[in-house]
Order: C-alpha cells, then sequence, then structure tokens
C-alpha cells in the first residue's frame, strides 16, 4: 500500500482572532474548541486512516518549540521544516514534496492547514479514500467542501464531469470570493463547493506540475532543500534560497493552471475557524443564541461571543456583538464586522506596538515568562522553566536583575560561580556578568525576576551558549 504522508502547514498567523490570536502564537496553537489545540486536532483527525505514515509539518522559525512540543505531548513522531521567511503555499509544499521524495516519490502528500475544523472524522476519511485512487493515476485532488450557505468570504470550486464510478470530478474552474446574489446561486445550483485547501496528489507529480507551471518556485526549493541544515529535531530551509522564490499559493502557481485539477466532495462540518464568527458558529450556546466562555455574567444580551480569560467580563443590553478579554487587551465588535479586526492588527503594527506579536505570558522552549509591571527603569516577570531546562548563558548591556524563587530548586550560574537557590531565596545579576538559569529539580520553577537599567527590551542580549540553537 501507498504511503499517505501528512503534510501540516502550521506557518499562519491568524490575525482576524485577534486578541487570542497573535504572531506568535497564532490559532492553530490554542485550544479554541476542546482541550487540544487546533494543530493538535488536525493530527488526531489522521488517527485511523488506513497507510497513513508520521507527518511532514512546515512551519516558521518563530513557532518552531510550539510544533515540536504540541507533537510530543500528543506522542506523535514528525518531520518538522522549517520556512525562513513566508513565501505562501506553493513553495511551502514544494519543500515538503522533496523531502517526501527522498524516500518515496510515490509517495501520496496529503496536505491540510494546521488550523481547520471538522467535525465528522469518518466523513473525512471516507472522503481521502475516494480521493486516493484519482490521486495514484496522477490527479491533483482538492477537498471541496458542500456548502452550508451562501457564504462570500471563501472561494468556491465549480465541479465538471464526474470521473470513472466514484465521487471524484473534474475541476471545472476556481472561483473568487462571490457577490452574495452569486453565492446563492451556487449554493442551489449544488454544482459549486467551498475550496478547502486540502489536496492529495504524490510527491512527484506535485513537483512535476510545478516544474512546467511554476519553475522559479521549484528551482528556489530544490536549492534551499539542498542546503537545508539539520538543527535539533527541525530541518531549516536554507535563508537565501528559499527567499529567492515568488511567492504564490498553490491554487494561483499549479490547481488553476493545471489540467489534471480534481475535486472530490466533503461533507464533515468543516469549518476554518477563520473568525470570531466562525467561532459563534461552532460553538455551544444558550437559549438566547451566546456563546460564553470565562467568568462572564451577560444580562438582556442575545446571539453574541463573550471570552473571558482574566476577570470578570460583564455585558448588558446587547445583541450581536463580540467580546474578547485578555490579559492585556480587550475586543469589542459587532459580529457582522469581526472580519475587520485585522485591520486593528494592521494598526498595531503600524504603531510598533508589543500586542499584535505577543501576549503578556510569551512562551519559550525552555518555559515561558509574563510581564507583571513595566515602569520608568523597571520590569517585574514571573518566569516559569520546565524540570531539566535551562536558559541561555548570556549577559546584558543595559540592565541588572534580581531573581527570588517562589517555587521549585535553580541552579544559578553568575560569572565563575555555580549554586543552587532553594524557595524564597534570591540573588542579583549585577549589568555586564554572564549568567544562566537552570532548573534541576523534577517539579517546575517558579521565580520572580526584577530588571532595573537604562533599557529593558528582549533584544538585549548577548548568548554565548544556548541549548536551542538561538543566536
Amino acid at each position: 500500500m501507498t504511503q499517505i504522508v501528512p503534510v501540516i502547514l502550521s506557518g499562519g498567523s491568524g490575525t482576524r482572532l485577534w486578541p487570542l490570536s497573535r504572531h506568535a502564537y497564532p490559532k492553530q496553537f490554542i485550544p479554541l474548541v476542546g482541550e487540544l489545540s487546533l494543530f493538535q486536532t488536525t493530527l488526531r483527525r489522521l488517527a485511523g486512516l488506513p497507510g497513513v505514515a508520521a507527518p511532514c509539518v512546515v512551519g516558521n522559525d518563530e513557532q518552531r518549540f510550539m510544533v515540536a512540543e504540541q507533537l510530543r505531548a500528543l506522542g506523535v513522531d514528525g518531520r518538522i521544516l522549517l520556512e525562513p521567511i513566508g513565501r505562501n503555499t506553493a513553495p511551502a509544499i514544494a519543500a515538503a514534496a522533496l523531502d517526501i521524495a527522498v524516500a518515496d516519490p510515490q509517495a501520496l502528500m496529503l496536505v491540510l492547514p494546521a488550523d481547520h475544523l471538522i467535525n465528522d472524522v469518518q466523513a473525512f476519511h471516507a472522503a481521502v479514500a475516494a480521493a486516493t485512487a484519482a490521486a495514484r493515476d496522477g490527479a491533483l485532488v482538492t477537498f471541496g467542501v458542500v456548502p452550508t450557505r451562501a457564504e462570500t468570504g471563501y472561494g468556491y470550486i465549480e465541479a465538471g464531469d464526474v470521473l470513472g464510478e466514484g465521487p471524484a470530478r473534474r475541476v471545472a474552474r476556481f472561483v473568487e470570493k462571490p457577490a452574495l446574489d452569486v453565492a446563492e446561486a451556487y449554493v442551489a445550483g449544488g454544482r459549486h463547493w467551498w475550496n478547502s485547501g486540502m489536496f492529495l496528489f504524490t510527491a512527484e507529480r506535485y513537483l512535476q506540475v510545478l516544474e512546467t507551471h511554476a519553475p522559479a518556485i521549484l528551482e528556489a526549493a530544490r536549492r534551499a532543500h539542498a542546503l537545508a541544515r539539520e538543527d535539533l529535531d527541525f530541518l531549516r530551509l536554507d535563508a537565501e534560497a528559499f527567499a529567492a522564490s515568488p511567492s504564490d499559493s498553490i491554487d494561483y502557481a499549479v490547481m488553476e493552471p493545471t489540467d489534471d485539477a480534481v475535486v472530490v466532495p466533503l461533507d464533515a462540518g468543516w469549518s476554518d475557524v477563520g473568525s470570531w464568527q466562525a467561532l459563534w458558529e461552532v460553538g455551544a450556546k444558550d437559549e438566547t443564541g451566546n456563546r460564553l466562555e470565562g467568568d462572564v455574567i451577560a444580562l438582556d444580551c442575545r446571539d453574541s461571543y463573550v471570552h473571558a480569560e482574566h476577570r470578570l467580563v460583564a455585558v448588558l443590553g446587547l445583541s450581536d456583538v463580540v467580546v474578547a478579554e485578555t490579559a492585556d487587551a480587550v475586543l469589542v465588535s459587532a459580529r457582522d464586522r469581526v472580519q475587520e479586526v485585522k485591520s486593528v492588527v494592521g494598526r498595531l503594527k503600524g504603531a510598533g506596538r508589543e500586542e499584535s506579536v505577543n501576549h503578556r505570558r510569551v512562551l519559550r522552549p525552555w518555559g515561558a515568562y509574563e510581564g507583571i509591571s513595566l515602569g520608568e527603569r523597571f520590569q517585574v516577570k514571573r518566569i516559569t522553566v520546565k524540570p531539566g531546562e535551562r536558559l541561555s548563558l548570556q549577559m546584558h548591556h543595559h540592565r541588572a536583575e534580581h531573581w527570588i524563587v517562589v517555587r521549585g530548586t535553580a541552579r544559578v550560574t553568575r560569572g565563575d560561580e555555580v549554586f543552587t537557590l532553594a524557595e524564597n531565596e534570591s540573588t542579583f545579576i549585577p549589568l555586564g556578568v554572564t549568567h544562566r538559569l537552570e532548573n534541576p529539580g523534577r517539579i517546575e520553577l517558579e521565580m520572580i525576576e526584577v530588571q532595573s537599567g537604562s533599557y529593558l527590551g528582549e533584544d538585549d542580549i548577548v548568548r554565548f551558549e544556548d541549548s536551542y540553537g538561538r543566536g
């Protein structure tokens, strides 16, 4: 049996779900629906699929440790390819195809975005099975979601002639996001399906079609893969070579120009969870149409979504709104305008605001840090270090640090000294002194760090040694 290698595309930023989803911690790694993240749910969905192999995950450098940690939490071994720069889906899939083809050019690649939700897993498996024969015969198969409403936010696929005896059909054409009246006609006609962004084809066939229709992308991907280097659990594509690739989606670069595009219908409770509106639609609601999460009091409210993470949120007399509260930001929006949240993120980026990139709690491969207080020439952080992990050996040019252990045990390197701190003990790291923090214990280390100095930015770090390959 030909192997099916899942290729999980995990490099997106999910800006329309701000402030919950941010560049450094995007929606695919957040448990938006249930206890698992969307990325983990995508992996779990593959269980029981005949012939499925270990996944190949294509992600970016900043999120690499989240990918590795969430794979580990599920007990899944996978290949992790790192894009040095975003170049859209066609180059990302090309890099995965080249990597997979080294072992088996005829392996089937099941390309899946990491941030989709599918409620009916058996229907998903059946659609993949129905697509397999066409993909083995050289077709480039995409999955068309059977529409449940006239949606103007999705692209559509027009189905053509039936292929063989199964449900697979030739793709007549791809259609851009339509106007409402056109979308309504599509739904009524039954020949147009939503473009899901999921695909099935052999590695060899994808590379052949790419060479025909987008040779510059293939050449850049080949060079980036040939010059790639192994780094811990990751394969780093060469930065200069990959950056030379045109930025293009698989739809434009491959699926639209080829004559071998095939579509298989998918009716499985699919959602791309692309906005607060989509989250409201897929979540459980009360008798007044409200979806309430966290410490929320809603009085005389209807058809609204209120998400509270860190404090009590009270709403009164509102209908069709979204309220999303995090530790450092609150969004209040009309529910029919949540697609415009990306404009808010754009404004934040333009102003250089940290809230567009990071949450107050920032994940690191060794644990996390969380800002507690920031003032003139001082900053207070809560630092947690996982058992057996350690921060880089480093120094700062502009700040000194005071460390107080709250829980667990800390091993401290300070200049030429190495010593241990227990709970309620503290130490001082002078400006310019080389230092390192480690957790030698079996429980999480929790520590309060007080920084003082003329500049407190995270870029004031000179690393001399790092277990995670950071410069």
